[in-house]
């Protein structure tokens, strides 16, 4: 039954949309998942997508899978880059990760108009400006 089935709680791991700039000294938005654990997640999938209303319409953006393997332990993976046309949507990550044989999932979800410039923080880890979600 699903009382039988254990909630795992997922704590030191951490989503974040970093401003960078590229080799062209543009300014991008990537997302990076950020293991703040002192052991690796195994077997790592990001599922993201984005959702909402835009200009009095409804909009959903392409569901996109990454398998990322191994994070280390203290360490961060980027995920992909993020374009500003979708900031004023809800911007969903679903992290899966194997851990001591156990299985972990957490959604992240970045609100509409979340990621701005005033929003931005010293990111643990990767040591940028961005959003983190923990």
């Amino acid at each position: 039954m699903i009382k039988d089935i254990p909630e795992l709680k997922v704590e030191d791991v951490a989503l974040a949309i970093v401003k960078e700039k590229n080799e062209y000294s543009e300014t991008i938005w990537n997302s990076y998942l950020i293991n703040l654990k002192k052991r690796a997640l195994d077997a790592v999938l990001v599922t993201s997508t984005g959702y909402g209303v835009l200009n009095e319409e409804k909009v959903n953006t392409s569901t996109l899978r990454h398998f990322l393997d191994t994070v280390q332990p203290n360490s961060f993976v980027k995920i992909e880059p993020i374009i500003e046309d979708v900031f004023g949507l809800n911007n969903e990550y679903w992290v899966s990760f194997y851990l001591d044989k156990k299985l972990y999932d957490k959604k992240f979800i970045f609100l509409p108009e979340t990621i701005l410039e005033e929003n931005l923080i010293n990111i643990p880890v990767i040591n940028k400006k961005g959003i983190m979600i923990k």
